[in-house]
């Protein structure tokens, strides 16, 4: 089959190859990818900065997300056939034109997503819906996303409304993403390069603050993302495009406030993990997904052959929503 394989050069290279095509075990899909998606952590990857867990491939295909049609099924699996349409996580080898993956991570793709929104899914509204699962977010309370126009930040200001908060945050680097982002519920926009979110929060808000914080900022927010949040609040942090190092942080708020800091990954977490969170992706998000209620937004679509160029856009902060790959 053909994939795109990361080369270990200085900052690593995206090469189109032949490599052998994946086996499927007794437990597993063999499914024809028909589209893939971007993900921050293929940038960090190609770069040498966030190696697939487990044991060591061979040779290392990027991508954490594929959508396609099931070419062979397992002895023990159940409720897939050949010829189902599925989506789901991987924790690689999604930019290739098949994929093997266990039964218990596959979803059936709704009639009424096209493949470029199915391949745009599974990563970033797993992610979102499970980070806000552990912040238990509640109907009524206030949340801040960041980065709205990301794939998570997109899929986690409509989740967060599918679940009833009552005002959702949000900040972004244009005018034009908050824009889009309130069509998709944002109800406070903060252009981070503009304003202090804190303060607009807290303005806002009267001075009592949000409740959750969702965060892919990382170091650079962490003093603000504490003066934004509400006594008791909590946040998660899902990623780090700014750094982890903290210096001369601030720790008296965690205490004066009684917050809740927490981190969470997806990728590296074991597969009872992983198939619990995208059962629960299936039952509580996926429904107003297929109905049209949450949108799946693609940026772009480039030929799985231009990964590398379809790289250099996300590393561009340009997108708003994903940007697709197609074998």
């Amino acid at each position: 089959m053909k994939a795109i394989v990361i080369e270990k050069t200085d900052g690593g290279s995206l090469v189109y190859r032949d490599v052998p095509d994946p086996l499927a075990g007794p437990d597993d899909l063999l499914v024809a990818v028909r589209a893939c998606a971007l993900n921050r952590a293929d940038v960090l990857q190609r770069m040498g900065g966030y190696p697939q867990p487990g044991v060591k491939p061979e040779f290392e295909i990027p991508g954490l997300e594929y959508a396609g049609e099931v070419v062979e099924a397992g002895s023990r699996v159940e409720g897939f056939a050949v010829g189902d349409r599925v989506m789901g996580l991987v924790a690689g080898g999604g930019y290739a034109e098949l994929v093997s993956v266990p039964q218990r991570l596959a979803v059936k793709v709704p009639d009424s997503l096209s493949w470029q929104e199915a391949g745009a899914t599974p990563e970033v509204f797993i992610t979102a819906h499970d980070a806000l699962l552990q912040c238990n977010l509640q109907a009524g309370e206030r949340v801040l996303i960041h980065a709205v126009g990301s794939g998570v930040g997109v899929a986690g200001v409509q989740i967060a409304k599918a679940m009833g908060a009552s005002q959702v945050f949000g900040t972004a680097g244009s005018a034009e993403k908050l824009e889009q982002a309130a069509a998709l519920g944002l109800d406070v926009g903060v252009n981070y390069r503009e304003q202090d979110f804190a303060e607009v929060v807290r303005d806002a808000t009267d001075g009592a603050g949000v409740d959750v914080v969702l965060d892919v900022i990382g170091a650079d927010y962490w003093e603000q993302n504490l003066r934004a949040l509400a006594r008791q609040g909590r946040m998660i942090e899902v990623g780090l495009m700014s750094g982890a190092e903290l210096e001369g942080a601030s720790l008296g708020p965690l205490l004066m406030k009684r917050l809740q800091v927490r981190g969470t990954t997806l990728r590296a977490r074991p597969l009872e993990q992983k198939a619990a969170a995208t059962r629960a992706f299936e039952k509580s998000v996926l429904p107003h997904i297929a109905a049209g209620r949450i949108k799946v937004v693609v940026d772009s679509v480039y030929p799985l052959r231009e990964a590398a160029a379809a790289q250099a856009h996300m590393e561009e902060n340009a997108n708003f929503g994903k940007i697709v790959l197609e074998p």
